[in-house]
């Protein structure tokens, strides 16, 4: 990759130019070629409104988590400790994947979530959730603020409303 500045041939994906010290960081971004790739690489998780997140400790009884999804109409809850940190995500397939036939009363939501979920941050790119989502395959992300305390969550059906009103829009234009 040659430098813009100096000419200077540098090796691919070096964040300076050897002989000059020039950014050459910008030249291996991408560039967006339409508004969703536009809104893609430089929106932030903030742009999908994320969900107030539906809470529940990990102490509590997968009763409790059945209850609390059903009554706030949502397929994940986010799962803390005591200091309201967050441990985990309990979801509909954890559900169908790992309770068999037992009764979710008799179990704790602990012995069920999925630990250490992976998460974004409102400030975030919207492409970075939509690659997490895509490599782990999960259809719900946590997003997390100050000190790792969950502060909303995005799913798959958030992108995909977003990217069809980006869609919308174009062809009204």
């Amino acid at each position: 990759m040659y430098c813009p500045t100096c000419n200077h041939l540098n090796v691919p994906g070096v964040e300076s130019c050897e002989k000059c010290q020039a950014d050459m960081m910008a030249l291996d971004r991408p560039t967006p070629q339409d508004k969703v790739e536009a809104s893609l690489m430089m929106e932030p998780v903030s742009a999908l409104g994320p969900k107030p997140p539906v809470k529940i400790a990990e102490s509590r009884p997968l009763s409790e988590a059945v209850r609390l999804m059903i009554e706030h109409g949502v397929g994940a809850l986010l799962v803390t400790d005591s200091t309201k940190k967050l441990t985990g995500i309990l979801t509909e397939r954890d559900f169908l994947t790992k309770l068999g036939v037992a009764s979710p009363g008799e179990h704790l939501v602990r012995d069920y979530m999925t630990p250490n979920p992976e998460t974004v941050r409102p400030t975030d790119p919207l492409a970075l959730a939509l690659q997490k989502m895509d490599i782990g395959g999960y259809r719900h992300l946590p997003v997390v603020g100050d000190n790792d305390r969950p502060c909303g969550v995005v799913s798959v059906r958030d992108v995909l409303k977003h990217v069809t009103q980006l869609c919308r829009d174009s062809d009204e234009t």
